[in-house]
């Protein structure tokens, strides 16, 4: 994830970023944010961008965090996703929305949590 100060900035290296073998996602869904995936199908690589101030910072970076501070979360959070890759291998929509109600889940618990230990 990237913070940039203006993000229609990065459109600007779209190219570079098909060099680099990265497919252009533009917004994909999320106001404010530009995506980029690689491997196609078989994605390797997904690089978010995001103008400051964009609420979904703070939430990536709780999430990160929360999963950090909590590896049995990282564990079934993985265990979910390989499970749903074996399900659906090309239908990267199935595998979205299979991940979906979870991740909303620990969003809520990462708010809470990070909310808890933001001085800890």
């Amino acid at each position: 994830m990237v913070e940039v100060t203006n993000i229609s900035e990065v459109d600007k290296f779209n190219s570079e970023m098909e060099q680099l073998g990265y497919e252009v996602m533009g917004e994909y869904g999320i106001p404010k944010r530009r995506f980029f995936i690689k491997g196609g199908d078989n994605r390797t690589h997904h690089v978010h961008f995001y103008e400051e101030g964009n609420e979904e910072i703070a939430r990536h970076l709780a999430f990160r965090d929360y999963m950090i501070a909590h590896p049995e979360e990282a564990i079934k959070y993985s265990e979910l996703k390989q499970t749903l890759a074996e399900k659906s291998p090309t239908n990267i929509t199935k595998y979205i929305e299979g991940k979906n109600n979870y991740i909303k889940a620990i969003d809520d618990k990462a708010e809470t949590w990070r909310k808890t230990n933001l001085f800890n």
